[in-house]
């Protein structure tokens, strides 16, 4: 079983980042450069050192 795609969306890349404009929070790709959301997949998806050590830790169980 792939245990990657537990972890695998956007929220959990490190081309991910929120920004507030005018009061409205906006979640952007900053690799694709255009807005995303929380939850979508894309291949390109590199996952943050955090979730590199969950990933590596549940590949061990």
């Amino acid at each position: 079983m792939n245990k990657q795609r537990n972890f695998h969306c956007c929220a959990s890349c490190i081309h991910y980042h929120i920004e507030k404009i005018d009061g409205r929070t906006i979640y952007m790709c900053a690799r694709l450069g255009y807005e995303t959301k929380p939850t979508y997949k894309f291949n390109c998806w590199t996952p943050k050192e955090n979730v590199k050590k969950l990933i590596a830790k549940y590949e061990k169980s």
